[in-house]
């Protein structure tokens, strides 16, 4: 499969119904890469980050900064994306200590997914709003299929919420929700599915706030992210770095003053989401949510 080929299947939703539709896009485009690439870029600040440059057919054009850590080849990949879809079928059962199935689940999950980012970046550069729109829909509907593999029905929509007064409901407010999980019509968890947390993390925070203080209830709210960098140029011509797109004071601020999350869940996590006050409390590798977390809000 070429550049345009691989473009083409990813600009088409419809080729995404099914995790195994994902992984195969993921096989095809890791093999596409593995010998047709004009370059790999290293990132200048944190050289883990790599920038694959496409050939001619891809206009030259530069990709995402990509989590060499993180990210399989196509050799790799082969093997863990078996076991990727093993341990979700097989996830209440697995060994939660065994650090291999967490990094599994974690690192396909990101490989799958910025395989999808990556060729949507060799659209032309005047599409790449279209690029970043529809890489965040098919991240929302990976996710909730994850989910779904793991034996939790869930689904994205709108809810309507009756807003109290004196102890009766008044009127409806809408409220369009990435991630709706329910349990015997009683709504369990509610969460934002994001590839970045930029521009997005205030809304979170207040729409739990919003929604908890509708309903007089105290419904857990969850956000999921696939990572918080973004590519920048450096001084230099033709060399790239990396910038973090989270905003650690926004984050804590809401966190102390407003409301805490019931769970941030990041594949790519920031080297002070480990070690910060407060972030570190409240932010975990997506393994955790699939494990252990989901469980106890259902």
């Amino acid at each position: 499969m070429n550049l345009k080929q691989l473009v083409n299947k990813a600009k088409d939703k419809s080729n995404f119904a099914d995790l195994k539709a994902y992984i195969k896009f993921c096989d095809e485009y890791l093999n596409y890469i593995s010998d047709n690439l004009q370059a790999i870029i290293v990132s200048q600040n944190e050289n883990h980050y790599r920038f694959y440059q496409y050939k001619k057919e891809g206009n030259f054009q530069i990709t995402r900064p990509i989590n060499s850590n993180l990210m399989y080849d196509a050799k790799d990949f082969t093997k863990a994306s078996r076991e990727f879809l093993k341990v979700l079928k097989n996830i209440k059962t697995i060994d939660k200590k065994d650090e291999t199935i967490r990094n599994i689940l974690n690192n396909a999950t990101y490989t799958i997914q910025q395989s999808v980012g990556s060729a949507l970046d060799g659209l032309p550069a005047g599409q790449s709003n279209t690029a970043r729109k529809l890489n965040g829909d098919l991240f929302e509907h990976f996710i909730r299929l994850i989910i779904s593999e793991i034996g939790i029905d869930c689904k994205s929509g709108t809810i309507q919420v009756p807003v109290i007064v004196d102890g009766e409901p008044t009127f409806n407010m809408s409220y369009q929700h990435d991630l709706i999980i329910e349990k015997e019509n009683d709504i369990k968890v509610i969460g934002s599915i994001k590839t970045s947390s930029k521009d997005r993390i205030d809304k979170i925070f207040i729409d739990k706030f919003l929604y908890n203080k509708l309903t007089e209830k105290a419904t857990p709210h969850i956000a999921i992210f696939l990572n918080d960098v973004q590519r920048k140029n450096t001084k230099r011509e033709n060399e790239y770095g990396i910038n973090a797109t989270f905003l650690p004071g926004h984050f804590k601020g809401y966190t102390v003053k407003l409301n805490p999350l019931d769970g941030v869940y990041y594949c790519d996590i920031r080297p002070n989401m480990k070690t910060e006050i407060i972030l570190k409390d409240h932010i975990k590798t997506f393994d955790n949510l699939l494990i252990e977390d989901i469980w106890k809000f259902i």
